[in-house]
Formats: C-alpha cells, sequence, structure tokens
C-alpha cells in the first residue's frame, strides 16, 4: 500500500513492502463501490462464461416464453368456457372441449415449467463453477504484488458471496424474460378484450411509475451501502480468525469483540434498510392491484349490464389484472438482485483483470539440467514501491554449489533478494541472473524446477505426511520421500505417528511441533532435488535441539547444490563460503568470515561485542554504519 502525504512517521523497519490494514475497527477498511444499474461491460464478461451454455440458455428462454403463452391462454379459455360453454342454450361439447383444451394447457403450462427451472439451474451451476475455476487459476498465477495488499476475506468474499450473486442473477434472468413478455402480452390481450375498460385499469401505471422512480435512487443507495458493509465485516472477521494466536497474546479478544460487534451492527442496520426498501414495493403493488380491481368491477359491472361487454370478458380481466401485476412485483424483488449482481460482477471482473506483472518472455528459455547453481545479482534496483526502493545497486554473485549468507538488520532487503530470486517480483533496474540466465528471460516453470525454498514459516497443506512431502515434487515416488525425509532426520518422527506417512495433518500441519513442521519443509526441498536451496530465516524460531538436527540435516540438503542463507544469528552463518552483508538495501561488506573480521566493519563490531544476532544491533552502530555506507 503506497504511503500518502508526510504525517505519518516512517516505521525504521519498514522495507517498503505493502502491508495489510485492515484489522478490526481499522478507520482505514474501505470497499471500491461500483454500480451502474445495468452495466453492459460487466454483462458482457459474465456472458463469456455463459456462451459455452447459449444453446441451452435458448431453450430455457424458448420454455418460458411458452409458460407465458400458457398463462395467457388460461384466463381467455375462462372466459370462453362462460360465455360459450355455459351459455343457454350451449351444447355439452362445446364445454368439453373447452375443459380438454385447458387441461392440454395447463400440461403445457408444467411441462414448460419444469424444463425452464431445471435448464436454468444447470446453466448457473455450471457458470458459477467455471467463474470460480477461473478466478481460483487466475489467483494461483497473479503477481505477489496484488497478493501482498489484498485482504484474504474479501478475496473470500468475492469467490463465494459475489460469484452466488451472479448464480442469482442468472438464474432470475431468464424469469425476468418470462415477466416482461407475460407484462406485454397482457396489455395486448385486456387491449383487445375491450380497449376502453383496459385504459382504465392502465391508469393506475403512471402512479406505480413514479413511486418506483422515486424508490430507485434510495433502494440503489441502500443495496451498495449494505454490500459494502458485509464485504467490510467479512474482511474484518477473516483477519481475526486468521490472526487469532496473535489476538489471545495480546489480550485483545474483548476489545475485537466489541469493535467487530459496531462493524455487525453497521452491516445488520444497513441489511435491514436494504431489506425495507426492497420490500417497500410490494405493498404498494397490492394497492394499486386492489385498486385496478375495483375499477373493473364497477366499471366492467355497468358494462356488462349494458350489454357492451359479456360478463366472461369480464372475468378475464380480473384474472388479468390480478396477473398484470405479478410480474412487476417479481421484477421489483429481481432490481435488487440485477444490483447486487452488478456490483458482483465489477468485483468479479476486477480480480480477473488484475494484471500477471510476471509473466514468461514469448522467447523465454528453460533452465535444464545443464545449467549449473550460479546466481548473480547485477546492480539491482528494486522496491515494492518504486518511489521507495529496498535494494538499491547491489552487485554480488554466488558460485555454483557455494553456500553464501546474506545477512543484515531487518529491513535491509535480504528476503526481498531471494524474492526476485525466484521471480516473485521483477526488478526496476539492473538484472537477476540464475545459470547464466536473466530470469525475466527464462520459464518459470523452469525457475520453479531450479530452485528450493525454505521459509521461516513452514506451510503445510491438509492433507497426508507423504502429499506434504511430495507437494513441489509430485514425481517423486514413494522411496524418494522416504529417503528424504530419512536424510533430513525426519523418517523417526513420522513412522511414530499413528499412520506413519499417511497420517493427516491439520490446517497448517498444527498437530506437528514447529521444528517437526520445519523438517518436513526441509525433506520437501530436498525431494525436488533443485540445483539451488535458499533458506529465509529456516532455522530463527525453533529450540536449540531441533536447530541441531536441522543444522545436522542442512549439511545433506547443501551437499552438490547454491546454497542461499538468510539468518540472523552470526553462529548460524560463520562457516558460510562467502557473506553478503546488507544495510538500508546498499551492499556494505562481502567476504568469509576471516575477511570480514579483518575488515573491521559492522559484521566484526557485532562479532567482537559478542552480539548473538544482527537484531541486537544497537542504534548509535546502525547510525553510525549507515553514515559509512552512505
Amino acid at each position: 500500500m503506497t504511503r500518502t502525504g508526510t504525517s505519518e512517521p516512517r516505521d525504521p523497519h519498514d522495507d517498503g513492502r505493502p502491508r495489510m490494514r485492515a484489522v478490526v475497527g481499522s478507520s482505514r477498511i474501505e470497499e471500491d463501490i461500483f454500480g451502474r444499474v445495468f452495466d453492459g461491460k460487466v454483462v458482457s464478461r459474465i456472458w463469456a462464461f455463459v456462451d459455452p451454455y447459449k444453446r441451452r440458455v435458448w431453450i430455457a428462454v424458448a420454455a418460458v416464453l411458452v409458460f407465458t403463452l400458457s398463462q395467457l391462454a388460461i384466463p381467455l379459455l375462462i372466459s370462453y368456457a362462460i360465455d360459450f360453454g355455459m351459455a343457454p342454450g350451449a351444447s355439452g361439447g362445446v364445454l368439453a372441449g373447452i375443459v380438454a383444451l385447458f387441461a392440454l394447457v395447463i400440461a403445457v403450462n408444467y411441462a414448460a415449467s419444469l424444463v425452464q427451472e431445471r435448464v436454468t439451474g444447470q446453466v448457473a451451476e455450471n457458470v458459477l463453477f467455471d467463474i470460480r475455476r477461473k478466478m481460483f487459476s487466475h489467483l494461483q498465477h497473479v503477481s505477489l504484488t496484488f497478493m501482498d495488499k489484498t485482504e484474504v476475506g474479501r478475496l473470500m468474499s468475492r469467490l463465494q458471496g459475489d460469484v452466488n450473486s451472479m448464480q442469482e442473477f442468472l438464474e432470475t434472468s431468464v424469469q425476468s424474460v418470462g415477466d416482461i413478455a407475460l407484462l406485454i402480452g397482457i396489455v395486448a390481450v385486456m387491449l383487445w378484450l375491450d380497449w376502453q375498460l383496459a385504459l382504465l385499469v392502465l391508469m393506475v401505471l403512471p402512479v406505480l411509475l413514479g413511486v418506483r422512480v422515486l424508490w430507485l435512487a434510495r433502494a440503489r443507495s441502500a443495496f451498495m451501502a449494505a454490500h459494502e458493509a458485509n464485504s467490510i465485516t467479512n474482511g474484518a472477521l477473516a483477519e481475526a480468525i486468521h490472526g487469532v494466536r496473535a489476538i489471545q497474546a495480546m489480550n485483545r479478544a474483548g476489545l475485537n469483540a466489541e469493535l467487530y460487534s459496531d462493524l455487525a451492527n453497521r452491516t445488520y442496520t444497513a441489511q435491514l434498510r436494504a431489506s425495507r426498501l426492497a420490500q417497500i414495493m410490494i405493498p404498494i403493488v397490492d394497492t394499486l392491484t386492489g385498486i385496478a380491481m375495483a375499477v373493473v368491477v364497477i366499471a366492467g359491472g355497468l358494462m356488462v349490464v349494458s350489454g357492451r361487454i359479456e360478463i366472461g370478458a369480464m372475468v378475464a380481466f380480473l384474472f388479468y389484472i390480478q396477473r398484470f401485476f405479478d410480474p412487476i412485483r417479481s421484477l421489483t424483488m429481481q432490481y435488487s438482485v440485477m444490483q447486487r449482481a452488478m456490483a458482483s460482477g465489477h468485483r468479479l471482473t476486477e480480480v480477473l483483470d488484475v494484471d500477471i506483472d510476471v509473466n514468461d518472455a514469448p522467447d523465454a528459455v528453460a533452465l535444464g539440467p545443464d545449467d549449473d547453481g550460479a546466481v548473480e545479482f547485477r546492480n539491482v534496483t528494486f522496491g515494492y514501491d518504486p518511489d521507495h526502493p529496498v535494494l538499491k545497486d547491489v552487485s554480488f554473485a554466488v558460485a555454483s554449489g557455494e553456500r553464501v549468507a546474506l545477512v543484515g538488520p531487518t529491513g535491509s532487503g535480504k528476503s526481498s533478494s531471494i524474492s526476485l530470486i525466484h521471480r516473485f517480483y521483477d526488478v526496476q533496474a539492473g538484472a537477476v541472473l540464475v545459470g547464466g540466465h536473466d530470469v525475466r528471460g527464462v520459464t518459470q516453470k523452469s525457475l520453479g524446477r531450479h530452485i528450493a525454498m525454505v521459509l521461516q514459516e513452514p506451510y503445510l497443506f491438509t492433507g497426508t505426511v507423504m502429499g506434504n512431502i511430495r507437494y513441489s515434487s509430485h514425481w517423486a515416488s514413494d522411496e524418494d520421500v522416504i529417503e528424504a525425509a530419512r536424510a533430513v532426520g525426519a523418517h523417526d518422527f513420522i513412522t511414530s505417528m499413528p499412520e506413519g506417512y499417511d497420517t493427516k495433518l491439520d490446517e497448517r500441519g498444527s498437530n506437528l511441533s514447529l521444528g517437526q513442521r520445519q523438517l518436513l519443509s526441509f525433506a520437501r526441498a530436498l525431494a525436488a532435488d533443485a540445483r539451488i536451496l535458499v533458506l529465509d530465516e529456516a532455522t530463527a524460531n525453533i529450540d536449540s535441539y531441533t536447530e541441531m538436527q536441522i543444522q545436522k540435516a542442512l549439511q545433506r540438503l547443501l551437499e552438490g547444490r547454491t546454497g542461499l542463507v538468510i539468518a540472523h544469528r552470526l553462529a548460524t552463518i560463520r562457516n558460510a563460503d562467502r557473506i553478503v552483508v546488507l544495510q538500508q538495501g546498499v551492499k556494505i561488506e562481502e567476504g568469509d568470515h576471516d575477511a570480514l573480521m579483518a575488515q573491521k566493519g559492522l559484521y566484526s563490531k557485532l562479532f567482537t561485542m559478542n552480539y548473538a544476532s544482527f537484531d541486537d544491533l544497537p542504534s548509535d552502530l546502525m547510525h553510525e554504519e549507515r553514515t559509512l555506507a552512505t
């Protein structure tokens, strides 16, 4: 998230990376509001998902039109039965024929309704599935720049709530066609039966139109406010759940509950207002229906008495008036559905249109087994916000098979350097080379095969132990997985579990200790058999005994591989072939332990003063070294 203005102090440890700001109760939570009542761009984008099923859509439209025609025919048949089938002197055959025709219309009505409901439901479900699959696939490839500044709760809201809104819209869209056709058909039939009585009935329409115009502006605002409030609440809920451990540790549960309650109350108020506005048109329509029926009874009764129309025609008018306001009522309710759908469609297309900043070049080459594990930074400048570079003209080289440690205080750009090697981001200036190739000219798939990463916080997925170790190397056999686990010292604790390698792990491997999860991450990296191994604070959060196990695993893991290690603890990096010291995004020292001690720089001072970690660096020494570096 880009900083603006100068009133907000800059965190000295801030590396410029966009941070998630939507905490419970935060005043910075805001939702983009979209909203035309009907947006042709959104509809055309959604139609791209409907297009493969357009044959079924036309079948559903045909079925709803047949259903509408049958609805129009029923009052006419009743009218004919009264005027001709039951008239004095009428033969029984006429009434029997009308009854048989009535039964046929009812059967057609049922069949058309069944076809329309089934086909529309199937199309909506298929489109929903396709949209979710497309969004999931796109989100797996979007650049991390987008993911860094996007809340998980809002993405989940789009994948679930917004997609469901589109499904509801698709299911009601075909019905809307039927409602409009029924409305036009009723007006046409009433005018055909008696145009004067029809005009008397239609005099209520200007009143309805005026009320609707006044209602639409308020309703649109209310619907958007309700959607926004719901999205904000969902985002806060997701973040509170993800951060529950930190919340409990800082005793924030009670306060967060109060803050979330405020958000929930705002959502409740907004939803209640939208619901009331959505329902207000129903009693108005019902009142107008009663007025129109009264007009027909009074005026139509006088016409029947005077002999201008038959009694059957007046009965048909009454049926048509009842049916006339049904589609108006239905279309009024569908307005709120369409309004939500337009807003949801904007949110969905916004995600689908997120640029994938990191793409394979048209002439990208694939790294192969003959390419070595050399890594080089050539005058690299990079920042998550280009105006605030995290790395500034950094250059260093790592020979194939060499073990190099990147060290420096928090915010010096170590993790950013690692991200550039894997091409999670692209540099603004300079170049990052792997195996002698600029990473921008290499296929991402082959780059992923060439590099294995072990992070500070190991991420395990719900599934078996075997599946988690094989996660980045699905081609590996069971024997390869077991051998990798043996090599890093994980085999013994795995086999002691109830089902061994088939033991199911809970979400993020929460039924394992942190050290066990880290060992599985090492086994995963070894099973991938990559040429370059990247360790980002892989031993930072574990106990001394587990660290000893991991140090042994590291020796096995780094055999014949290029190793890039990020660590704060000086003891962890002392035996590296070379050490690159970064501070404030600038390389200030480089060399092995002995060479850096001889330079009498920052590394030497820390080691001589018995500091265990770069995090222990005193502020006065930081300022002194920063001044020397610049």
